[in-house]
């Protein structure tokens, strides 16, 4: 299995590990039958998605998906967030094996998961705004 140098970077030195204590919202995907967690910390000012952090139980490249993708939201509004693809996580990663592809969708659904308790927590439904964070079709 072939993997990027920004697999391997994100792999070995993985950006925003870690939880958020006041997180605004988190996010839980995945299950230990198929080995990949992956939870989602993020802060909310103004719209702003102002902080993220993961903790990622399972295999390298889950954690270098996750990584990238808070990369890729931090900073960034909450549109530009739920806008974030699975696909634009592995082309920013310069590509993933097709076996680990599912790893990328886990951590498009970890964010999503993580606005929609952010938006529980603000009383809005977030079914609307964010959708249906379905189960891991790797894990079925």
């Amino acid at each position: 299995m072939q993997y990027s140098e920004k697999v391997l970077d994100h792999f070995s030195n993985p950006r925003n590990v870690g939880e958020i204590e006041d997180a605004d919202g988190v996010g839980e995907v995945g299950n230990a039958k198929c080995g990949d967690i992956m939870k989602m910390y993020i802060k909310v000012d103004k719209g702003i998605i102002t902080d993220v952090k993961f903790k990622t139980f399972g295999c390298g490249a889950a954690v270098a998906t996750s990584s990238m993708a808070t990369e890729l939201i931090k900073g960034k509004p909450i549109e530009d967030a739920l806008k974030l693809t699975n696909k634009a996580v592995v082309e920013a990663l310069d590509g993933l094996p097709a076996v680990k592809l599912h790893c990328s969708v886990l951590a498009e659904q970890a964010i999503k998961s993580a606005l929609s308790d952010y938006y529980t927590r603000q009383g809005i439904d977030p079914t609307p705004i964010v959708g249906e964070i379905p189960e891991c079709d790797h894990c079925h």
